[in-house]
């Protein structure tokens, strides 16, 4: 008999007994099964389903691999993007874009929409630019001078699951990779001990689940690790990232076993997507053994840290936040969900904004205290906006509905200027009229404070070159630093 078989298909094991490797009795895809490494995938699970995965490129260094670093097409002031996504819709006409035209139509009707609600809140003129905001942000304000305001940002679609997966992948039809998944794959990540994306959720999914932050066709390597900060411990938080039965290097030891034999069995037979795509996700999670406990614990903080964030489930996710990009994370997004106000508008955005006013402050303070914010992309905003007439099923005290046409998206740190105010909509806050910024012309502008083009980062597939931004986009030039 031969000590070199031919390959198999199937997953009997073969008939032979060699010493050499590669007469080894079990297939790739039985040993992965078998091999019983334990290493917890944390909320990478999504990422280990084959079935939404495609491939990734070969190998396992850590300095070669596909999350290394890689330049982008031009130097960009951005390394890293907070997005702080304020999901439900907020209101733009209560928070960052003052109507006084509104508020002097109270209770006539502006439109067939019904009747004029103007905001029960008092804007005020903050820092040197004199930029105008709302009191409920009076703490975020107080960094008017490093905040960019686009006041006439528009989509497609004012139904929540749909806009809401657009903000985050430029799609409305058909699955496509998230922002944060193209950052990565374009950028790689600064630290391999660490997903190069990763969403920090207040307990469940956002509306359309995890296409939020899905890879789609990119490799599934590059997809988002969903943490659920609500869990009260860091253990909790980061299930079965510790093994207690196989110690670290014999978990070393399985893993370039098994890449050694894909690799031999990759000689003779097509590369298997999923499989690859398994083997760079295992990488990721035996790496987390290392770092993944301690940057979750804000107990290492100091108290007066913590206590300039709040104690509260938002300055908690925050504070993660920074410790994430401080550690070479590209992209942290940060779920706020709760601004869908159809009723009790006064009551329930001074709630939400007050969750997330003092830990936002805390942390463009505390970035720029650590040299991180001009390096550092924060963002915050929603879907879409909120309409100036009271939302007729609101009752006694009613809030808005929904409007695709107008909303405001709130920007400081790498790549953009600081107190600016970009576009205006109508003196009533209906529509977006001056200055227009689509979905995917923001999308354009984050990619370039990243030194992008967002033109030419694409990626192959299905018989095409597809991008982020679609066939549209343009980047929104005055309000680059």
């Amino acid at each position: 008999m031969s000590s070199h078989p031919e390959p198999s298909h199937h997953d009997e094991p073969c008939c032979g007994i060699s010493t050499n490797i590669e007469d080894y009795f079990l297939t790739r895809r039985q040993f992965l099964n078998r091999m019983g490494m334990g290493i917890g995938a944390l909320s990478l699970a999504k990422l280990l389903d084959p079935a939404d995965l495609v491939a990734a490129q070969p190998g396992a260094n850590a300095v070669t691999g596909p999350l290394s670093p890689r330049p982008s097409h031009f130097p960009g002031k951005a390394k890293s993007v907070i997005h702080i996504f304020a999901q439900g819709a907020p209101s733009h006409l209560d928070t960052w874009d003052y109507k006084p035209a509104l508020a002097k139509m109270e209770g006539k009707s502006i439109s067939n929409d019904g009747l004029a609600m103007g905001s029960p809140f008092k804007f005020s003129k903050y820092g040197q630019s004199g930029l105008e905001v709302s009191s409920v942000f009076a703490k975020t304000a107080e960094h008017a001078d490093d905040l960019a305001v686009i006041r006439s940002m528009w989509t497609d679609i004012p139904a929540h699951e749909v806009a809401t997966v657009f903000m985050n992948t430029g799609s409305l039809r058909i699955s496509k990779p998230s922002m944060g998944s193209w950052l990565v794959y374009g950028l790689g990540t600064e630290n391999q001990n660490l997903p190069g994306f990763i969403a920090l959720r207040g307990g469940g999914l956002p509306p359309g689940g995890a296409a939020n932050y899905q890879s789609a066709f990119l490799p599934g390597v590059y997809q988002g690790t969903s943490i659920n900060t609500q869990a009260p411990s860091v253990p909790q938080m980061i299930q079965n990232i510790r093994n207690s039965y196989v110690g670290q290097n014999e978990q070393r030891r399985q893993l370039d076993f098994v890449h050694q034999l894909n690799e031999l069995h990759a000689q003779n037979l097509q590369r298997d997507a999923a499989l690859e795509s398994r083997l760079e996700t295992a990488e990721i999670a035996f790496r987390m053994q290392a770092e993944a406990t301690d940057v979750f614990d804000i107990n290492k903080e100091t108290a007066e840290v913590r206590s300039a964030y709040g104690n509260t489930a938002q300055g908690k996710q925050l504070l993660i936040a920074r410790r994430l990009v401080e550690r070479g994370v590209r992209f942290v997004q940060v779920w706020h969900d709760g601004w869908d106000h159809h009723q009790d508008l006064e009551e329930r955005i001074t709630e939400k904004a007050g969750e997330i006013d003092q830990p936002l402050s805390a942390l463009l303070t505390d970035l720029k205290q650590r040299g991180l914010l001009d390096s550092t992309l924060v963002i915050w905003g929603g879907e879409f906006g909120r309409k100036p007439t009271k939302d007729r099923n609101g009752g006694d005290n009613p809030g808005r509905d929904h409007n695709a046409k107008a909303f405001s998206v709130v920007m400081a740190g790498g790549g953009v200027k600081g107190g600016v105010v970009h576009g205006a909509t109508d003196e009533f806050g209906a529509a977006a009229i001056t200055d227009k910024v689509h979905v995917h012309d923001l999308h354009a502008t984050i990619l370039h404070c990243l030194g992008f083009d967002h033109t030419k980062l694409t990626y192959p597939y299905n018989g095409r070159d597809f991008r982020l931004t679609d066939i549209a986009g343009n980047v929104v030039k005055p309000i680059l630093a």
